[in-house]
């Protein structure tokens, strides 16, 4: 699909990270977050070669290990999942966790390929290796509480990528903006009580799962250290991007970041089955800009985006083409960008 890489050194290109195990993680067709999402991913990014062609390099993640799941999670949700993968192997078909989160027998193997995905691409990008980084996530994860799969999501990819740059080292103050349409309240359950990792969410309101009101800030040490901006359904692609600025400067400068993380859910995407908004491809990319530009102010642009939501694939293709481009440094007409320019 793109250059192959294994960490090759070269710190101005972005990576993209794909585990090939999890496009086997089975929930069925009739699923929304069904195994056709990457693909429509794969394939849109392939056709994007001659924008991205030596801008973005694809590296090959290896597996997370089951400690590195208890960064965040607990021992009794990683055997509720292995189980039920362990359930769906025996019986041969596809088994439901809850209502909306299924897995199959090779489910096991795409949560931990995306887990070490999401800790591979940290890894690259603290250590100077790749300029970014975006992370083609699948099961999805900021639903996922430390000790419940929910809403699709079995382990909470980016909040085991922000623990795992808080115990290696690697930072000292983690920011996390999540624009899915969902709230990502696992990410905010994970770090409610932590002040050394900052929670942004802009998200439809009221919408599953319920949470995210603005008075939720935080609660003890962490008091503070969570933004909620909810936002109604129908809400203009202007407002919503003034809004999105308004609160990224205010959170970075609440936070102060060594690193930045992004969940992008595609579902804020004007047409997608389960949302409402009315964001365009076009405004994701100059959301990734704005993220870039104050990430270059504070962190050396130090940035990982991590898929979530978005159950339109076309669209969701498009969607992540335009992160894609931003991080690279492309516009959306193609053409390259300069350091700092506005999409």
């Amino acid at each position: 699909m793109l250059r192959h890489a294994r960490f090759s050194g070269d710190s101005h290109v972005t990576a993209f990270l794909m585990h090939p195990a999890a496009v086997l993680h089975d929930t069925g067709w009739g699923h929304p977050e069904h195994q056709g999402r990457l693909r429509a991913i794969a394939s849109a990014v392939r056709n994007d070669l001659v924008a991205l062609h030596g801008r973005v390099v694809q590296a090959a993640p290896e597996a997370a290990r089951v400690e590195d799941l208890a960064l965040v999670h607990t021992e009794a949700l990683v055997g509720t999942v292995r189980g039920a993968v362990d359930e769906a192997r025996e019986r041969g078909r596809v088994v439901a966790i809850d209502a909306d989160t299924r897995v199959s027998a090779a489910s096991w193997e795409a949560a931990l390929g995306t887990v070490g995905a999401g800790l591979e691409a940290v890894r690259g990008v603290a250590g100077g290796t790749f300029r970014n980084a975006f992370v083609a996530a699948r099961p999805p994860g900021h639903h996922a509480t430390p000790g419940r799969a929910m809403g699709f999501c079995l382990f909470n990819n980016i909040a085991v990528a922000a623990a795992s740059l808080r115990a290696n080292g690697a930072a000292e103050r983690v920011l996390i903006i999540d624009w899915d349409v969902h709230h990502g309240n696992g990410t905010q359950d994970a770090f409610y009580e932590d002040s050394a990792v900052f929670f942004l969410s802009l998200h439809q309101y009221p919408h599953y799962p319920g949470t995210g009101a603005a008075h939720e800030t935080g609660r003890g040490r962490g008091e503070g250290f969570t933004m909620n901006v909810p936002l109604r359904a129908g809400t203009s692609r202007e407002h919503y991007l003034e809004v999105f600025r308004r609160a990224l400067d205010d959170a970075v400068a609440r936070s102060d970041p060594d690193f930045v993380l992004v969940s992008s859910g595609f579902d804020v995407l004007a047409g997608d089955p389960l949302g409402g908004q009315l964001l365009e491809p076009e405004d994701l990319h100059r959301t990734t800009r704005m993220v870039m530009d104050a990430a270059g102010r504070c962190c050396g642009g130090r940035v990982v985006v991590f898929l979530e939501g978005g159950y339109d694939p076309e669209h969701t293709g498009a969607g992540c083409v335009a992160v894609i481009r931003a991080l690279a440094g492309v516009g959306m007409d193609g053409e390259a960008m300069e350091q700092g320019q506005r999409a």
